[in-house]
C-alpha cells in the first residue's frame, strides 16, 4: 500500500519496470493503455492514502473520473490498494478483481482473469506470481511466493511457494528449482 510520496514514486518505477519501460513519455499514453491505466491507479492509491487535505480530496474526486473510463474503456475491474509494486497487466481485456483481494510485489496478470470472494473470504497472494488468462482464484485461500498458475485454472484452495500449478480444481503440476524461473 501506498503510504508516501517516496513510495508512490517506487510503485510508478517498479510498474514500468514490470512492462519493459525505462522512462515515461507521454507517447506512452497512445502505445501502452494499460500501463496508463497503472499509473492512473497508483496515483488514485496515494491521493486516497496520503493526501487528506481538502484540495487532495477534491483531486481524488476528479481522478476518479478518467479511471473509470479506462476501466470501463480496457474491461478491469481492479480497485484500489490490492496490487503491490511490480503489477504487469499484460493486455487489456476482462479483470476482475475483489476490493478485499491483497496482492504481493512482482505480478502479471493475464486477461479473463477472475479473482474474488468465496463464502466471504478473499484469496491472499504472494509476491513473483503469473496468473494466465482464463484463471479464476477464489474463497479464504493463501497462494505462495513465486508461483505461476495455468491458463484457465480455478484455484480454491491454497498453495506452497515455489510451484506450478494448473487444472480444474488446480493442483501442483511441479515444482519450480530456481525461484525466479516462470514455466509457463
Amino acid at each position: 500500500m501506498i503510504k508516501d510520496k517516496k513510495d508512490y514514486y517506487y510503485y510508478l518505477q517498479e510498474d514500468m519496470k514490470a512492462h519493459n519501460v525505462s522512462k515515461w513519455n507521454i507517447r506512452m499514453n497512445y502505445q501502452n493503455p494499460t500501463l496508463r491505466f497503472q499509473r492512473l491507479l497508483r496515483k488514485l492509491e496515494y491521493y486516497k492514502n496520503c493526501r487528506k487535505d481538502f484540495i487532495g480530496k477534491i483531486y481524488f474526486l476528479i481522478l476518479k473520473f478518467p479511471f473509470h473510463r479506462q476501466s470501463i474503456d480496457l474491461g478491469f475491474t481492479i480497485p484500489m490498494n490490492v496490487f503491490g509494486p511490480g503489477l504487469s497487466i499484460a493486455h487489456y481485456g476482462s479483470i476482475v478483481i475483489n476490493t478485499n483481494v491483497k496482492v504481493g510485489k512482482n505480478c502479471r496478470i493475464h486477461s479473463a482473469t477472475n479473482i474474488g470472494e468465496g463464502k466471504g473470504k478473499t484469496p491472499i497472494l504472494g509476491d513473483n506470481i503469473y496468473i494466465a488468462p482464463g484463471v479464476k482464484i477464489f474463497g479464504g485461500i493463501t497462494i505462495g511466493n513465486n508461483v505461476s498458475i495455468g491458463a484457465n485454472a480455478v484455484v480454491n484452495k491454497s498453495f506452497p511457494d515455489n510451484v506450478v500449478i494448473a487444472g480444474i480444481p488446480a493442483k501442483i503440476i511441479s515444482h519450480k528449482e530456481n525461484a525466479n524461473e516462470t514455466i509457463l
